[in-house]
């Protein structure tokens, strides 16, 4: 392996991604674990035990980042999951505390629809999908699972959709329009 490789191999994983500041990333955020599998391995002595562990972690204001970790004891695949996590947090456009309109994000064999509730609804959501509207910041929105019940898959199809929304901002300036906003004041 040339020295250029084994760099490039070594420094995987540690880059930030340009969308999220080193700033925003501070000491306040929160984080879930969502999941966490057991596997067994029959080997001449026994079992051999591994496990994997799903983590959400957010700030609560439009930002989470989603991690996956595997290792022989839980904490250290927690640890694994909740550094991928945070080096890989994105941002999201939210509008108030919901979201600026319905959405439905596929990633993997998982299906989940987002719909923005009003005020006081709360979040209408389970599993790994609540985890990640909670930790994203949002408080008011309604959702469906619709495919698989795979925590994976359903928490990467919540981020699909997450990363889908536009915000009224964004769809006038791609039109080439101004947009003024009334009623605020």
């Amino acid at each position: 392996m040339n020295s250029k490789a084994k760099k490039s191999f070594q420094n995987r994983g540690q880059q930030q991604p340009a969308n999220v500041n080193a700033d925003s990333i501070a000491n306040n955020l929160a984080e879930k674990v969502v999941h966490i599998g057991r596997c067994s391995k029959v080997v001449s002595g026994g079992r051999r035990f591994s496990f994997s562990a799903l983590v959400v972690v957010g700030d609560k204001n439009g930002s989470v980042g989603v991690g996956y970790g595997r290792a022989h004891e839980v904490p250290e695949a927690v640890r694994k999951a909740t550094e991928y996590a945070k080096s890989n947090m994105r941002r999201f456009a939210l509008e108030d505390a919901t979201i600026p309109h319905e959405i439905i994000g596929n990633a993997d064999g998982g299906c989940v629809l987002l719909k923005p509730a009003a005020p006081g609804t709360g979040l209408i959501a389970g599993g790994g999908i609540r985890a990640v509207l909670e930790l994203v910041g949002v408080k008011n929105v309604l959702s469906k699972s619709m495919r698989s019940n795979n925590a994976l898959a359903t928490v990467r199809a919540t981020i699909n959709a997450l990363g889908r929304l536009r915000s009224v901002e964004e769809v006038f300036k791609g039109r080439g329009k101004n947009f003024i906003r009334r009623g605020v004041v």
